[in-house]
């Protein structure tokens, strides 16, 4: 210990004399290493298979009376896969009062855009009260 480091004896009958510090051993250094890189590997998993299998995009929406209400909206999946979508009908105090699932079944190539993986949809949804928006809630790949 150097002298700048040294306590003044007045301070070390009050305190104690301060442990020596240990340098960092390394197997400790390892496994703070291995536990980084297990971190980072996860979060690189996780950010390149985050993305969904399928995304909505709400178009149009349209009253056909105060118990129905058509609902536009594209899908954009892989063409060959089923995909079911929750189309719902808001009030204005944005409680749902229509509710339906959409099923969506594979597409050919000369269908929609995207050679296929992208489709226009038009939807009737049924309502207990007169709505004033409406669009996707969600949708997911059906599995087979």
């Amino acid at each position: 210990m150097s002298s700048a480091e040294t306590p003044t004896p007045r301070l070390a009958n009050r305190y104690g004399t301060p442990k020596p510090r240990k340098p960092m051993g390394r197997v400790r250094l390892l496994v703070v290493a291995v536990v980084l890189a297990a971190v980072a590997a996860i979060a690189a998993v996780a950010l390149t298979t985050g993305s969904p299998p399928v995304s909505s995009k709400d178009v149009g929406f349209a009253l056909s009376s105060d118990e129905l209400a058509s609902v536009d909206f594209e899908v954009t999946k892989d063409r060959s896969a089923t995909a079911q979508c929750a189309v719902q009908v808001l009030s204005e105090n944005y409680a749902v009062v229509g509710w339906r699932v959409v099923t969506i079944g594979p597409n050919s190539d000369e269908e929609g855009a995207n050679d296929g993986g992208t489709t226009a949809h038009r939807t009737d949804v049924r309502l207990d009260s007169p709505g004033v928006s409406g669009g996707v809630n969600a949708c997911w790949i059906v599995e087979d």
